[in-house]
């Protein structure tokens, strides 16, 4: 694996070490957690942001909740209902 420098602040590194210490991980891959658990967050406000969107959008919403419908109608195709009842002994 490759590596590169970054600067952080000397702040920033204070705090990378307390926690490096406490948790016993490594100050990069607290970072490397860290960039990971950010870059999740953003992809999820975009899709948020997104989703908002096109709830302010009638037709746009109609649409999508009608599509809904058909996908909901669509997935117990071919399955049959499992009697559990059976099974709690």
């Amino acid at each position: 694996m490759s590596t590169s420098m970054v600067r952080v602040s000397d702040a920033s590194k204070v705090i990378l070490k307390e926690l490096a210490s406490k948790t016993g991980k490594t100050m990069q891959s607290l970072l490397e957690e860290a960039i990971e658990k950010y870059r999740r967050w953003y992809l999820l406000e975009q899709h948020n942001r997104a989703y908002a969107s096109l709830q302010k959008n009638e037709n746009a919403w109609k649409e999508e909740l009608e599509e809904r419908k058909i996908w909901d109608q669509t997935l117990r195709d071919d399955l049959e209902e499992e009697d559990h009842s059976q099974n709690e002994s």
